[in-house]
């Protein structure tokens, strides 16, 4: 086997093992809260901290983690990342068996799962630079993202279907059961990643090599604006998503299927973004798709705070969300690509472990933030401010800087 048919061999098994477990993870949407509320009774505190506290804590303890798995085999990685979310996760469904099920163990779950979704994530970026060729990169991104927005469109619907007929842990259990034939297939997927050696030897961590992640984006001309562009409004969209939830179901009287309705069906545009990304960027240019691209996606969360009841309002909420998905898809492969051609080998699990663990405790704090704030101004102001915010973000986008520039600077960072 050639070395090109070997590196397709080896990416087709872990888009197969990619596409099964972000699928297991989006039928199982929001299923610690579901099942804290059906099977728990827990009040909207505990749901709450379910839904905050978690994350931020995981991001947290995957730090240490991105410098260990920087100088290992990537594969094995992710296969043990995959094991241990599906271990815990199948303790949630054995211990409601056994009517010993807790908020607390849900929280713990929660954590675990977090920390090692970042581990994973990092580790199959590092695992595609490795394997796909430089050219191909693109085209890879946009096939996991072509299946991040499948996954997003069909796993929540059908998950609360299966919640409604076979009860509330049953998209836990198909959750767990995802990451074991994600393992699987990474099995399947053979040799190909290298284990990286460290350029001087080090008998253990050191508390400095917790920090080369951010150390490194923020040295980076290119890559410092993008990684507060991309957090900032990650954040942002995020925060005023339960918001939305609230608006819609409560005051303006939305069925939930309606509200389903209205953010599955966007998902259409991030297939078609994803699809464009590759033609677009052989036509205008990265930078160009990148600075269009990051600029649309910051244009339409405003004009949520405009819905109102009815049809008119779910069809303005679907359009919305259409427009702001398509950018997304175009933009984020592209992004992903830009941000591995710019990270040195051996400092691509520590970059991308510290993009992810900023990420998620970013969305976390705003997430809490923008509660806070609904609560006193109401959730359509909150939506508006979130989305005025949004507006500003493509300031933050890399503009004005020749590539030559930017290639000189990867090049002296890979040497540091």
């Amino acid at each position: 086997m050639d070395g090109r048919r070997s590196a397709a061999w080896r990416f087709g098994w872990l888009w197969t093992a990619y596409g099964v477990s972000t699928f297991g993870t989006r039928f199982a949407f929001d299923a610690f809260a579901l099942v804290a509320l059906l099977v728990l009774h827990a009040g909207p505190a505990e749901v709450s901290l379910l839904a905050a506290v978690g994350p931020a804590v995981g991001a947290v303890l995957s730090v240490p983690l991105g410098p260990w798995v920087e100088y290992r085999r990537k594969r094995p990685v992710m296969i043990a990342t995959d094991l241990v979310r599906c271990a815990v996760l199948l303790s949630v469904p054995l211990a409601y068996a056994l009517d010993a099920l807790t908020v607390a163990q849900l929280l713990v779950v929660s954590v675990t799962v977090a920390a090692a979704d970042i581990t994973f994530q990092a580790a199959v970026g590092a695992y595609v630079k490795d394997v796909v060729p430089g050219e191909e990169l693109l085209r890879a991104n946009g096939r996991l993202e072509s299946t991040t927005w499948t996954a997003t469109m069909l796993g929540p619907p059908l998950g609360g279907a299966a919640i409604g007929w076979f009860g509330p842990v049953t998209t836990v259990v198909a959750d767990a059961v995802s990451y074991l034939l994600s393992a699987g297939a990474l099995g399947a997927a053979g040799g190909g990643d290298r284990r990286p050696e460290r350029p001087e030897p080090r008998p253990r961590l050191r508390a400095g090599d917790l920090l080369d992640g951010w150390r490194y984006i923020l040295r980076s001309r290119e890559l410092r604006p993008l990684f507060l562009n991309t957090v900032l409004v990650s954040g942002l969209i995020m925060a005023s998503s339960p918001l939305l939830v609230v608006l819609m179901v409560g005051p303006l009287g939305f069925a939930p299927w309606q509200y389903g309705l209205a953010f599955a069906v966007p998902c259409v545009g991030g297939l078609v973004g994803a699809r464009l990304s590759r033609r677009l960027v052989a036509r205008f240019g990265a930078r160009r798709v990148l600075g269009v691209a990051g600029t649309l996606r910051a244009c339409w969360s405003v004009g949520l705070a405009f819905v109102g009841p009815g049809a008119a309002g779910l069809v303005l909420v679907i359009v919305i969300e259409f427009g702001l998905i398509t950018s997304m898809g175009v933009f984020n492969p592209v992004f992903a690509t830009r941000r591995l051609e710019r990270t040195p080998a051996d400092r691509v699990v520590r970059t991308l472990s510290a993009w992810s663990a900023t990420s998620k405790a970013s969305i976390a704090a705003l997430t809490a933030l923008w509660g806070l704030l609904a609560s006193v101004t109401g959730p359509r102001t909150a939506i508006a401010v979130a989305g005025a915010l949004l507006l500003a973000t493509p300031l933050l986008l890399p503009r004005g800087r020749e590539e030559a520039l930017q290639e000189r600077d990867a090049e002296a960072e890979a040497k540091t």
